[in-house]
This record gives C-alpha cells, structure tokens and sequence, in this order.
C-alpha cells in the first residue's frame, strides 16, 4: 500500500526556498471561490495555499501527500502546537462545498466536489516527527495540481494579508493583473459578498455594510501590504441602486526591498486565538476580531482581562468575553479619536466610561489617553519642523526602530515614511518617547484627566 511506504522515499529531495520563489500556481477557479456549504476563513485559506503548494512539488500522479506537521505549520504561517484548531480548519475545508464548471463547443461539464479529501495526522510516537497526509478528490485533483491556466500566488505576500477578504483580493489582484484591461470579474453583491467572507449562508446583503465593513477595509490593507499594485473599486448601478461591483487592478512602481527574513514573517498567532476563544468568544468571532484588529492591542487586553479575573477583591465577571470587548473598544476609542485630530489643539472625543471602574482600570485609561495626546503633540511638532531635521529625525528612527517593527509596517515606512497609515502610529510614538522621555507622576494624569475632562475618575 501506498501509505505503508517511507516518507523518505516518496518527497524528492527539497531544498528551502527563498520567500520568492515559493509560490503556488492557483488554478484561476480555486482563487474566487463562493462555497456552497459551510465557511471559509484566512487560517483555513493560508493552510490550503500551503498543502497545494507542497502538491505541486511532489507532482500531480502522487494518489496521497505527505508532509511533517511543523513544515505545515511554517508555510501556512501559524504558530500553535495546538493540533485541535488546526484540525477544525482542515475540517472546514472538507466540509465546504465548490462548484466547478467547464464548458467548449462540444461538452459542458459541472461538477459539485469537497474542497479538500480525506486528511490525516499522523504521531510517530517520540523523535519522530509528526506526519499530514491528505488527498484532494479525483474529479478536481488535476486541475488543482496541474492547472492549465493558473495564477503565480505567493505564499509569503499572502500570509502578510490579516482579513479573509484582503487574502482573496490579493488573489484576484494578481490574476487580473497581467490582463489587458485590467478588470476583474464583473458580478452581483450576493456573489461578491460570499466570496470576501467566505461565508455560504448569504442571501441577502445591504450593500452599505458590505463596503464599509469589508470591501473598503480589505482595498486599504492591500494598499498597506502589496507592493506590486492596488485595487480600485468599480460600482455598477441599476437605477439607484447598486447591483454589481468589480475591481481595477491598479500596478504599483516596484520596490525590491530584499527577501523578507523568517524572523519577520506576519505570523497567524494561533494561541492567541485560543486565548480569546478560551475567554467565551466563538472560534469564528475570534478568528474575525484577530484579523482585523491590532496584535498587540489584543495581546495588551488579554493581558488585562487576566489581571482582572485574577483580582480576588474585585466582583466575579459574568462574562469575560464582554469585558474583554468592551475594554478593547474602550481602547481604541481614544487612539481612532487623537489619531483624527492630532493637531488641532482640541480635546479628543473620549470613549463613554465603563459602569464600574477599579481604581487601576482608570488609571490605566487616563494613561492611555496621555500617550494619544503626546502623540498628537509630537506629530504636530514634527510637522512644525524643517526638511532637514525632519529627515534627521527619521533617520535615527529608522536606525534605532525599523529592524524591531513587523514586515509590513517597515515596508510601509520605506514606501511612504510619515504618511503611511500603518507606519505612522509607531513613528510618532517613537517620536513622543524621544521628545518627553520621562515617566509621568500620578499628578501629571490626574492635571491631564481634569484639563481634558476625562468621565469615570
């Protein structure tokens, strides 16, 4: 049998490839998929991305592929040793459902088919290294292994993506970027809206929360991350109203900035999942709340969430996942407001305060909200300044902080330096620590939380 051979002698002999030359040739059906049945997510995208990629490499008359887990986990660009989420993503994947249709002038052929086939995992037991095997099902394995018409998708530009839907507009950019014109498929919002979430329960769809909850969110990550090109996006009406949408591709001038290290990679942090899913909330909500918010916004009220459960002195929670949210949303209130007006000289709009405030907790906030406003002030005084401090200035940040910040957020300093959406926050905080160094004392805040009119102290 073929399963019973050694993994040894079936994989050809590998060496590591570069971040640009591991690329996965994506069959053009497989790139916009609207499931039938069940539900996508980014993990589930990057882990197929990754098994199809290694398909490739051990060739289309393999009956069964095999693997070493932890080489999974590297290209799909997760970390966990937790097998039990990665083994609800490869359910995901058998139990969705895909539509594959052909046509010529002599046969049209349809086929309703698995996204994956049947996957195993396989412990070896100690100094051994743990084994996936898996197979795709045979009316579709062709075209997913040897695809005739195909699109060049790196593993590494797509790991960088933090939403699903971001993931599969990168996709469809690359496809249609070499086209002629340009333009991507042309559909209903239905359609589209099925495929940016990878959700198959969608009937209906109000197209004014489709654009500003996924559509125009996933348009600027791939402006942030992607420096080959950008997409815009095209509005078909009927009428008043919006029926159909696609999307220009629009080429960037490139910008070779040198492979992207291992130690850089975006990694799809699968134990902070767990943690969020451990606190009460749903795998998918967690999954959503992980790839559109900040990590390390996460991981800071994770962290504090832990410090309250751990607080004998205080009231039980009721609902962990709640407070968790709500002191996330309290969070951000005040960095989305003095990032708003940063210069202006007004109060920011402060977030409403929570019910019931330990004294730590609003500490704590009035702290963070000092930080926003030295941060507004340290853009507004780095405006203030001429071009020849200003690029001093950044040459020492880039000196003393653009090797510790992720991938993403380097390359965007370097493509737009301070105007750059994602780099800007961590410039002008760098700048503020630098200006004002010192630590504030209690009074300080308590000055800053009466100027500033701070509710809840």
């Amino acid at each position: 049998m073929v399963e019973e051979e050694n993994p040894q002698s079936r994989s050809p002999p590998r060496q590591s490839p570069t971040a640009e030359e591991q690329s996965v040739a994506k069959a053009n059906e497989a790139i916009a998929i609207r499931p039938k049945r069940g539900r996508l997510t980014l993990l589930s995208r990057r882990i197929y991305n990754a098994l199809l990629y290694h398909s490739q490499r051990q060739g289309v008359d393999e009956p069964v592929y095999r693997l070493t887990l932890s080489e999974l986990i590297g290209d799909a660009r997760f970390n966990s040793n937790n097998t039990e989420l990665l083994k609800s993503h490869l359910r995901d994947m058998q139990a969705t459902t895909i539509e594959w249709s052909t046509s010529s002038s002599s046969l049209k052929r349809w086929v309703s088919s698995q996204l994956l086939g049947t996957v195993t995992i396989e412990e070896q037991g100690r100094g051994r290294p743990c084994m996936v095997t898996w197979r795709y099902p045979d009316e579709i394995k062709e075209r997913l292994v040897k695809p005739h018409q195909y699109t060049r998708v790196l593993l590494e530009m797509s790991s960088q993506m933090r939403s699903y839907s971001a993931a599969v507009l990168y996709e469809i950019g690359a496809r249609y970027l070499t086209s002629p014109g340009r333009l991507s498929m042309r559909e209903d919002v239905v359609w589209w809206a099925a495929v940016l979430t990878g959700r198959s329960d969608i009937k209906e769809v109000d197209y004014r929360f489709l654009k500003r909850d996924v559509i125009s969110k996933a348009l600027a990550e791939i402006d942030a991350l992607c420096e080959d090109f950008g997409l815009e996006l095209i509005e078909h009406k009927r009428g008043r109203k919006i029926e159909e949408i696609q999307f220009r591709v629009v080429p960037k001038v490139q910008q070779r900035l040198g492979d992207i290290s291992a130690s850089n990679r975006n990694v799809f942090d699968l134990e902070l999942v767990g943690r969020l899913i451990a606190l009460g909330l749903k795998q998918d909500e967690a999954q959503d709340l992980y790839a559109t918010t900040d990590e390390g916004q996460i991981r800071a009220t994770l962290d504090h969430v832990d410090q309250r459960l751990r607080n004998a002195s205080m009231p039980v929670l009721k609902s962990p996942a709640a407070y968790f949210k709500d002191a996330l949303k309290k969070g951000y209130a005040g960095v989305t407001a003095m990032e708003q007006a940063p210069s202006s000289g007004a109060a920011p709009a402060l977030a409403p305060p929570a019910a019931v405030l330990s004294e730590a907790d609003r500490l704590r906030r009035i702290r963070e909200l000092w930080e926003n406003d030295r941060m507004g002030q340290a853009r507004a005084v780095f405006a203030e300044m001429p071009q020849p401090m200003q690029a001093e200035v950044r040459t020492r940040f880039e000196a003393e902080r653009l090797d510790q910040v992720a991938a993403p957020i380097a390359r965007a300093w370097r493509r737009d330096g301070p105007a750059s959406r994602v780099a800007a926050t961590t410039f002008f905080r760098w700048l503020a620590e630098d200006t004002w160094p010192e630590e504030p004392s209690d009074r300080v805040l308590l000055d800053f939380a009466l100027q500033r009119g701070v509710a809840g102290i």
